[in-house]
């Protein structure tokens, strides 16, 4: 079923309107170059930036249900990283709407960071412990931007795993904001493609092989690599 439904969301100036659905149990990317509104597409539908339209989740508009429990409809990571108050990294991913973190915590592999302070954490580690502050509530839309970003090859590939795990194991909706094109094909169950603040295509795999790469990122695969449009 629907978890979210959205109709004709826009962002003066970012967003043209865009209307869409997302099911339970799905891992969706939205991928496009900067400034291709993929950032403005998840502020309109969390609601963090002024906007028109409507937003759903199993048929509640999220901002009509009290603060203390809307991180169980809708979660956001936003794309900066910077955390400048002291605070300790367990009682950050607490503040995300959620008390027992131990699942979460053991699933991104950050027992030995919980009782450090996160202004003292890498920006991978702290990138971590914001996208477990995103998860622990379990909500039933999870909205990422750029969730890899600082992270190393081996942790983006674990952690799209594991969203992918999630999404179809818990009947989530999540939607992530990506530009690594082979990332987002390997693990996403559906593409979403944003060029000058629209959905241009939306499909599967495929449309990675499709002339609709060509034509909004520049890009094509030739010997097994992305490389320049000819």
């Amino acid at each position: 079923m629907s978890r979210l439904i959205a109709e004709n969301l826009s962002i003066a100036g970012r967003l043209e309107p865009t209307s869409l659905a997302a099911e339970a149990g799905t891992l969706t990317c939205l991928v496009g170059p900067n400034g291709s509104g993929k950032t403005s597409l998840l502020h309109a539908i969390a609601g963090v930036r002024p906007r028109t339209g409507a937003v759903r989740i199993d048929s509640t508009d999220p901002w009509t249900v009290p603060p203390q429990q809307r991180p169980k409809l809708i979660t956001y990571l936003p794309a900066s990283r910077d955390v400048k108050w002291p605070l300790i990294a367990a009682d950050l991913i607490r503040l995300g709407g959620e008390d027992d973190i131990a699942t979460v915590v053991t699933d991104l592999e950050l027992k030995e960071f919980t009782d450090r302070r996160v202004d003292r954490l890498s920006t991978g580690e702290r990138t971590r412990v914001l996208i477990a502050r995103a998860l622990a509530p379990r909500p039933k839309l999870v909205l990422l931007d750029e969730p890899v970003a600082n992270l190393d090859p081996l942790w983006q590939l674990k952690l799209m795993q594991h969203l992918r795990e999630l999404a179809h194991r818990h009947d989530q909706a999540i939607i992530v904001a990506a530009h690594d094109l082979d990332l987002a094909g390997r693990f996403a169950d559906r593409l979403m493609v944003m060029d000058k603040g629209k959905v241009v295509a939306d499909g599967g795999r495929e449309l990675l092989e499709s002339d609709v790469i060509r034509q909004v990122f520049g890009v094509e695969r030739r010997e097994g690599a992305w490389q320049p449009a000819a």
